[in-house]
């Protein structure tokens, strides 16, 4: 393993989410017959975060039964790959202002290694029975990385993301209709340390080889339209109609045109109420990836680049019967999926949930489910943007995802639950490092290890004390069990051979957070954030243990009046040196400024 020295690096992540800023706004006594937001994906956990934080590993999903309010966000994962590891963001980006007498709102913040964040957005209409919305939001760093791995050496990384769109909304009496559109503009290089594990060359000789310079550029346009029937409706129905053109500039190298994929997404449901409290409905998805390949494209040194793509679809359907008592619920129900293509796939899973009240304010519940991933470019992208951009991942085939817990809000101010589970996943998708490339090839982009399969067992704790407005603490820690092993058709080595470490995913995560409002314009946040036990296969046989990502932000928001409001944020006040992916060094301290106006 390489001698690891110390050296200043510098975070280029970020994830796009107006939707946050967006759904801010809405008044919530106005959100009874509008309650689920338009949609271009399917769910969300909303969160904001800043331009040092544009790539995420994947974050542990909370074990909570709970309808998710769905809107527009860059991050939204369109059949939600499995989600491991989320980074903190430096403080939420917008300040505590009460956005429902506003139209309109402007955030803009710039900071060291010139980390901007900009957010603007207006209502044009916000009434009870129609919501026409506009948003754009920037987020973009560029600034020199030094290696952890190597001893003064930068490399200019660069990203520039921007996403813009517009969402209507309108209620008739017994109808919601929706309709959407957005744009995505993602341009970044291929900043990580380049590998070549069959290359006898020195470091100095592979740093020149690969391209660190030119800047892929991954674009989305997106739309949906679609139909539902009002919370609480007799007979209820839901229909979403979507589709996404997501492409690359570049395959892998500047010299080859990227891949284009199309997504045409049908969802459904039919449900009906009888007996007072009990619902039977069928609910299902049909989506189908279609895919524009360019020619294959002869390299300086007289390779190929070749494009490993099908066109197929994938259909799900799920029955489900739901009975509602006093104090308890109880959905039982299964998933039936299917995924075609040269090696089609069938798989069924449960689609059961009950919860049960067993004393005052407190809730025993499970969840057992499962899904089918499909890792389309467009998903995979927004989970690691340095995917290798020539090879389609298989879907992955959750058949499992239990958890059972108990949580409770019984003392006044004070929340907690309790909870362990278990997963279950075939061709689960484990990003380690390129091993090697050839000249005008992007030096280090992350390859998904096809046909290994995963097993998480998982316990945690998720706790919250909140103290008369002056102060909130969060508290959540997951530990982590992971097992891995080759599928049966593995080639290269031995099916179901376990694999020496689940790679990427982390053994242990802690998230903490203080927050304080010592006076009422000013606020003071306090995040923590600890992911460790990481490894990944860095060439042969060698194993690294990457560094514990252990990052402290603070963040002081003060509002002069509801209109206007100013924040700085302080990220990384360790210092800590950690990467996201091998190669790709996260920022070292930074700090940040910016306004808040609603108008």
């Amino acid at each position: 393993m390489r001698t690891i020295y110390s050296a200043k690096i510098l975070c280029v992540t970020m994830l796009l989410a107006p939707a946050v800023t967006v759904g801010a706004q809405e008044d919530a006594t106005k959100k009874q017959d509008l309650s689920r937001e338009m949609t271009l994906e399917r769910e969300y956990d909303p969160s904001v975060q800043d331009a040092n934080k544009v790539n995420t590993l994947p974050a542990i999903k909370e074990p909570e039964v709970r309808k998710i309010p769905i809107d527009y966000s860059d991050y939204t994962i369109a059949t939600e790959p499995e989600k491991e590891i989320s980074l903190l963001p430096s403080g939420d980006i917008m300040t505590r202002m009460d956005y429902n007498k506003r139209r309109g709102y402007l955030n803009f913040g710039i900071g060291t290694h010139l980390n901007i964040n900009g957010d603007l957005g207006y209502h044009i209409l916000n009434t009870e029975k129609d919501k026409l919305n506009i948003f754009y939001s920037h987020r973009s760093t560029n600034g020199n990385v030094k290696y952890i791995q190597l001893e003064d050496e930068k490399v200019k990384a660069k990203i520039n993301d921007n996403l813009g769109g517009v969402d209507f909304k309108h209620a008739f009496d017994k109808t919601i209709f929706s309709i959407g559109a957005k744009y995505g503009y993602s341009a970044f290089n291929y900043y990580g340390m380049p590998i070549d594990a069959v290359s006898s060359a020195d470091y100095a000789s592979i740093l020149e080889r690969a391209d660190r310079n030119t800047k892929q550029v991954n674009q989305t346009i997106a739309a949906n339209i679609g139909f539902e029937s009002k919370e609480g409706a007799a007979f209820g129905y839901l229909l979403d109609l979507g589709y996404v053109n997501f492409s690359h500039k570049y395959g892998l190298g500047e010299p080859a045109e990227g891949p284009t994929e199309h997504t045409f997404d049908v969802k459904f449901d039919l449900n009906a109420g009888f007996n007072g409290n009990m619902r039977v409905g069928l609910g299902g998805q049909v989506e189908y990836f279609n895919y524009g390949l360019p020619d294959e494209t002869r390299a300086v040194d007289g390779s190929y680049y070749t494009y490993e793509f099908e066109n197929h679809a994938e259909i799900m359907l799920t029955p489900y019967y739901k009975v509602m008592g006093d104090n308890w619920n109880v959905k039982l129900g299964a998933k039936v999926m299917l995924a075609t293509g040269e090696d089609t796939k069938f798989m069924a899973s449960p689609n059961i949930a009950a919860d049960v009240e067993v004393a005052e304010k407190t809730q025993l519940y499970l969840n057992a489910g499962g899904k089918l991933y499909s890792n389309s470019m467009y998903e995979t992208s927004l989970v690691n943007r340095y995917v290798n951009p020539t090879r389609e991942l298989a879907p992955s085939r959750n058949w499992l995802d239990a958890v059972l817990g108990i949580k409770s809000g019984v003392a006044p101010g004070f929340w907690f639950d309790v909870f362990a589970g278990y997963k279950i996943t075939n061709s689960d998708v484990l990003f380690v490092p390129s091993r090697t490339f050839m000249d005008d090839h992007f030096g280090n982009f992350s390859e998904a290890m096809g046909d290994v399969d995963t097993k998480r067992l998982f316990v945690g704790a998720n706790l919250k004390y909140s103290y008369q407005r002056l102060f909130d603490i969060t508290l959540k820690g997951v530990y982590n069990n992971w097992k891995a092993n080759y599928g049966d058709t593995w080639v290269g080595g031995e099916p179901n051979a376990e694999l020496e470490h689940a790679w990427g995913k982390p053994e242990m995560e802690l998230t903490a957070g203080l927050t304080v409002r010592p006076i009422r314009p000013l606020e003071v946040a306090l995040n923590y954030y600890l992911a460790t036990g990481r490894y990944t296969p860095v060439g042969g046989a060698e194993t690294y243990k990457m560094d514990n990502i252990n990052e402290l932000n603070l963040t002081a928001t003060y509002n002069f009046n509801d209109t206007f409001g100013v924040y700085a944020k302080l990220g990384n006040i360790l210092c800590q040196k950690y990467e996201l992916y091998y190669g790709y060094p996260m920022q070292g301290f930074n700090a940040m400024i910016g306004v808040n106006i609603n108008f």
